[in-house]
């Protein structure tokens, strides 16, 4: 065996690992933190903080009695208030027993109901709120278009005559004019798609007619983590002049190619860096949602597209980086839990669900790709563990809110030996739904 060359593929295995535990340690920290601080701020006691499960590596206890600790197994994390029997914040009877009645109301099971509902609802409302501030903040790191279009930089093409500048404001494309910058791109559905595009732009305070690439090339804006085209190699700004040997200039002539594959392997001539290369990679059959929450399935091989040039930017204001990662939260709950429904009527299917290994892997090509795809895939994981801990299920978050409404209604809690069963119920649809998310993980396409 040639131990050299496994040292690729093990790097790749840590740096993936590593990769993971930082994105689930993020996530799994901002979630109980919800739940201690609230929790804190309603009267109850947190006796120990922890981020990961089995031996305790590390531990400090704080001024408020808190073990803050860091346990060997960094796969999830917990907060043990004082009353509970476990992680699960299942109710210790014999420690809750005998305590006076200032004790008792420092306790999860001991306080009034509404700071029960609070504490146990922060843990997912933290998780929509890091998401929601990732979003609106990498907008306004990222920056918005201007308004008109204006071009800051010109990516190279092959072969393209090139008579555009940075600082030209675009007017015009094929004589069309150019809408605003929210409306851009109907330019794909406004103008003919030609190789060589004539553009009037505005330059030194002059309209000029000038020749430029198409808008709108078969180029890489960014390959999605885990995509066919991820694993191939495809790289952002690279080019795509022909698809099984058809030459190509525009990016729904590559789309169309791709779905009309039917998952059949196809032929790439990429331009990258003045040089073609030759690159195969076979479209996966993909379940897209719409925007009336319905989804299509098509075949694809995962790159976004992206401009001929780059766009001037501006910082946008405070209220659209607002509304955009409040936009960002709730389109990704309600495609979500659209595709949860579409699977369980049969619709599309249930490979749409990935495990451990499945999110391991896109941590891992996500960071691979810098700082920026990292951050945004930990805030769109924050959000689906914000969703997922919402239902019903006892174990989770939702379960104990069920539990909740369940005693606000009657004036009294379930029993304890039915609260045993439950969650013991609870514990098993969740040790089940893993199973089947790893069994996608190893067997879907």
């Amino acid at each position: 065996m040639d131990l050299a060359a496994l040292i690729p593929t093990f790097g790749s295995f840590i740096f993936t690992i590593l990769a993971f535990v930082v994105a689930l340690s993020v996530i799994v920290a901002i979630h109980e933190y919800g739940h201690y601080i609230v929790g804190r701020w309603t009267g109850i006691k947190a006796d120990v903080f922890s981020i990961g499960f089995g031996p305790v590596l590390y531990a400090k206890t704080d001024r408020h009695g808190t073990s803050w600790q860091i346990a060997a197994l960094p796969f999830g994390g917990f907060v043990k208030f004082r009353g509970d029997s476990n992680a699960a914040s299942a109710k210790d009877g014999d420690a809750m027993d005998g305590l006076s009645g200032e004790d008792l109301r420092s306790t999860m099971h001991g306080a009034p109901l509404w700071a029960r509902t609070l504490t146990v609802l922060a843990g997912p409302v933290f998780n929509f709120t890091l998401s929601f501030l990732v979003f609106a903040g990498l907008l306004m790191v990222r920056g918005v278009a201007s308004d008109p279009i204006m071009i800051e930089e010109l990516r190279p093409m092959p072969g393209a005559v090139q008579e555009l500048e940075a600082g030209d404001v675009i007017l015009e494309v094929n004589g069309i004019s150019v809408p605003s910058t929210e409306g851009f791109t109907s330019l794909r559905d406004s103008v003919e798609a030609t190789e060589l595009a004539t553009f009037t732009v505005l330059r030194g305070g002059q309209e000029v007619l000038v020749d430029g690439p198409w808008v709108f090339p078969a180029l890489v804006g960014a390959a999605t983590p885990g995509s066919a085209a991820e694993e191939a190699g495809l790289q952002a700004d690279d080019v795509i002049t022909a698809v099984d040997g058809d030459p190509i200039f525009d990016f729904e002539q590559l789309r169309e190619k791709v779905r009309g594959s039917n998952g059949n392997a196809i032929d790439l001539t990429v331009w990258r860096d003045g040089a073609y290369e030759a690159f195969t990679m076979t479209p996966r059959r993909t379940d897209l949602p719409l925007a009336d929450g319905s989804f299509e399935t098509h075949f694809i091989i995962g790159v976004s597209p992206g401009m001929s040039f780059v766009p001037a930017s501006v910082t946008p204001s405070l209220g659209e980086a607002i509304a955009y990662g409040a936009n960002q939260v709730v389109f990704i709950t309600k495609t979500s839990l659209s595709g949860l429904y579409h699977m369980v009527v049969g619709k599309i299917s249930t490979c749409n669900i990935s495990g451990p290994i499945g999110i391991a892997e896109t941590s891992g090509q996500a960071a691979s790709q810098g700082w920026v795809s990292f951050v945004w895939f930990i805030a769109v994981l924050s959000t689906a563990v914000g969703m997922l801990n919402l239902f019903p299920i006892p174990v989770l978050d939702g379960g104990h809110l069920v539990f909740y409404f369940f005693e606000a209604i009657t004036g009294r809690p379930p029993s304890d030996q039915a609260l045993k069963y439950l969650m013991a119920g609870g514990l098993t649809v969740m040790l089940g739904l893993m199973l089947f998310a790893v069994t996608n993980d190893l067997f879907c396409p």
